[in-house]
């Protein structure tokens, strides 16, 4: 079984096991837990709707921060003596997945908002599809 999750602006495949390197993750949390966009069960069945992944989660613990490789910047100006050099040097958090639940799905969009949906609330209108 593995997921794909969204995490710091990336997507990344995960399975049981893996260590993975994300942007930072603020706080002194041990455990994170991820929503997955794209669940493969054991069996070869795919979850990618939001209706099928209802009550789905990755679980990682945080293993510990690392830097990333420096980046230098240098910025020259053609015959002014304008010369700058910086540096940048990202930390990253180390997380090991722990677990993944498929959820039990079958939640839909509606039911997640605690509501009925759009088309729900024009037939209790009397109102169908705007006529």
């Amino acid at each position: 079984m593995y997921a794909v999750i969204r995490a710091g602006g990336k997507q990344h495949r995960v399975a049981q096991g893996d260590v993975i390197r994300v942007e930072r993750v603020g706080g002194d949390a041990d455990e994170v837990s991820f929503e997955p966009i794209f669940v493969m069960d054991d069996d070869g069945n795919a979850r990618a709707k939001a209706a099928d992944l209802g009550g789905a989660v990755v679980t990682a613990r945080v293993v510990g921060e690392v830097k990333g490789p420096k980046v230098v910047v240098r910025k020259f100006h053609n015959k002014t003596g304008y010369r700058r050099r910086a540096g940048h040097r990202q930390v990253y958090t180390s997380l090991e997945i722990s677990g993944i639940s498929a959820g039990s799905g079958r939640k839909t969009a509606a039911s997640r908002r605690g509501g009925a949906g759009r088309q729900d609330k024009a037939e209790q209108e009397g109102t169908a599809n705007g006529t």
